[in-house]
């Protein structure tokens, strides 16, 4: 029987205030452990939390950027939850009236674009964090705070995608999209951008839902996808033999095995005993104040890639790859700004020469040391005839890694091109001459022997020789 993936994905996003969402704690990530705490967010008797309004406002611009109903009235509850990592036994978080609501997502899919619902996103207070530490009987844990009270997100899909490349082209989406408009910076490898999905398996044009499974300690876009993966294969096997899921249960991916393995039955809402919390006023947010942050919101990755199709005119692909990261997409805009030419041009330098040697040293476009005047000053150089494209890769590399300006470091290394056709004209004799078989074959009929010619005189002239006057007076001495 043929079976259809049903996914659904619940992301715990940590928002970038400066202060924790109901106390002042500091949230800068990497602190000694235990030093950002006070006796709000250790749960100590007697402390009342305050809401961090701040919070708020980045909650309702996520819920603005997913296209999310804001809620003009919503309110705390206190989900109990019994784990050493949480001091007061409980987490404030939103249970049936959360900020925002009925939202949604387009995703690229490799059958196209597809709508994912929005469930809901609610505020809630981070849990601490725990460490473990050996194993066996001599086995502990230790436990930083540090982390517990910062504000945090949740962003609840529907059951809308079909398959863990959806699930994943969904994520890296939304990643884009909470990074774009400055909610969270959504480093996964600092915990600020987590997920827990839930999938389940149901007969092909089935309508009902099949039993879930939640995954959990899923750290990386390729971890979810290869866990959705083993999951899927997993539950399939159990339903052709005849064994389904007995139970909706957590389980944990484990990444050296490459496995999923059983943790818990999952629980539900009823095991969380929600109910208001008595130390918070409910929020009212009125049209007003959501429409003065809807102002704040900068062009979302969406409306930019269709900008630089209609504006610029580069193709679907160029204007994806440059739009789903803002770093990359300023940094484009405004070297095609300081470069005043094709922006197609541009688009292929930052696409696979910038890309490139980004990836090559692991860094991000912000920490590299390329200048986007000093990308623009190179790439007129290329259109004045004083360095060709060739050498101009060795200029960008240089660029890059030194910070120092086109023309000083083709000064500095002599890589002006030769465009003098009388000093060029000399060269060529001399290939020719050394080559008499390949002139044969060119005069034979075999034009693709004018490449072999062509990178020869480069070659003699160390990539500096201006490259269409090298095949103009290739052409004229052999047609001779």
């Amino acid at each position: 029987m043929a079976y259809e993936t049903v996914i659904g994905l619940e992301v715990h996003v940590e928002l970038k205030t400066a202060a924790k969402v109901f106390c002042g704690c500091e949230t800068r990530f990497g602190a000694e452990a235990n030093t950002r705490t006070c006796p709000v967010c250790l749960g100590l008797p007697g402390s009342l939390p305050v809401l961090n309004k701040q919070a708020v406002v980045y909650t309702i611009m996520a819920g603005l950027a997913l296209n999310c109903r804001i809620a003009p009235f919503s309110r705390f509850h206190r989900k109990q939850y019994f784990y050493p990592d949480m001091p007061t036994a409980y987490q404030i978080s939103q249970y049936d009236l959360p900020l925002c609501e009925k939202g949604r997502l387009e995703i690229i899919t490799a059958e196209g674009e597809k709508t994912v619902g929005i469930n809901r996103i609610h505020l809630e207070a981070e849990a601490g964090r725990t460490y473990h530490c050996g194993g066996g009987p001599e086995g502990y844990s230790l436990l930083d705070y540090n982390r517990c009270g910062l504000p945090l997100i949740e962003i609840v899909s529907e059951p809308d995608l079909r398959s863990p490349a959806e699930a994943r082209a969904y994520l890296e989406k939304l990643q884009t999209i909470l990074q774009y408009i400055g909610v969270s910076d959504c480093k996964m490898e600092e915990g600020s951008f987590r997920c827990d999905a839930n999938i389940s398996l149901r007969p092909a044009g089935s309508k009902e839902f099949g039993l879930r499974v939640e995954l959990k300690n899923l750290n990386s876009f390729k971890a979810i996808e290869a866990a959705l993966e083993y999951e899927a294969n997993r539950q399939a096997a159990l339903l052709a033999a005849g064994t389904p899921l007995e139970r909706e249960e957590s389980r944990a991916w484990d990444e050296t095995r490459g496995i999923t393995v059983y943790m818990r039955p999952k629980e539900k809402a009823a095991d969380y005993r929600f109910f208001p919390d008595p130390d918070l006023l409910p929020v009212v947010v009125d049209e007003e104040w959501v429409e003065s942050i809807r102002k704040r919101l900068p062009e979302l990755p969406g409306e930019k890639r269709e900008r630089y199709i209609n504006e610029y005119g580069l193709p679907l692909y160029d204007a994806e790859v440059l739009s789903s990261s803002r770093p990359t997409a300023e940094f484009f805009e405004a070297a095609v700004k300081a470069y005043g030419g094709d922006p197609k041009v541009v688009s292929n330098w930052v696409m696979v020469e910038l890309a490139r040697l980004l990836n090559l040293e692991k860094k991000e476009l912000p920490d590299a040391e390329i200048a986007l005047e000093n990308l623009a000053a190179l790439l007129k150089m290329i259109d004045e005839g004083t360095i060709s494209g060739k050498i101009a890769k060795t200029v960008f590399e240089e660029m890059f890694y030194t910070g120092k300006n086109p023309r000083q470091i083709v000064e500095e290394k002599g890589l002006v091109q030769i465009s003098d056709e009388d000093r060029l004209l000399a060269v060529v004799r001399k290939v020719l001459a050394g080559h008499p078989e390949t002139v044969a074959d060119y005069r034979g009929g075999k034009t693709k022997a004018l490449g072999f010619l062509v990178g020869q005189v480069m070659k003699e002239t160390r990539g500096r020789a201006n490259p269409a006057l090298v095949n103009t007076l290739l052409r004229r001495e052999l047609d001779k």
